[in-house]
């Protein structure tokens, strides 16, 4: 999936600190808010992904690599795609995802918000 066609998406689960106005998480939660997406916070609001309380369509990892993976391993509940923000990778989480053929891109969800975003339907 390209960041356009993530953009082009509904329902969004962001893993990271979302109540923090000083950290990214918090800023893709109101920018995705701001333009008409439904968006659900895991980390601090949600103990985990299966917590979201309906259809996840892009899950959004803006959180310490290590917490991102185990997240992600525990997580039952289906996804279109995973976006692993700039400084959320590392070589354990890309080599599971990898392994277990889930599909992810390495993005920036404030570069598709301002490429590609919806226009806001509010």
């Amino acid at each position: 999936m390209e960041l356009n066609e993530i953009m082009n998406q509904s329902v969004f689960a962001v893993a990271g600190d979302t109540l923090n106005p000083e950290k990214y998480a918090y800023k893709i939660k109101h920018g995705l808010l701001e333009h008409g997406y439904t968006v659900h916070a895991v980390g601090k609001e949600l103990a985990d992904f299966d917590s979201v309380p309906e259809k996840i369509d892009i899950i959004d990892l803006c959180i310490n690599p290590v917490k991102g993976l185990e997240l992600i391993k525990k997580c039952k509940k289906s996804y279109k795609c995973i976006v692993i923000q700039p400084g959320a990778e590392s070589e354990e989480l890309l080599s599971y995802l990898k392994e277990n053929n889930l599909a992810y891109i390495q993005g920036c969800l404030l570069v598709g918000l301002s490429l590609y975003a919806k226009k806001n339907e509010k």
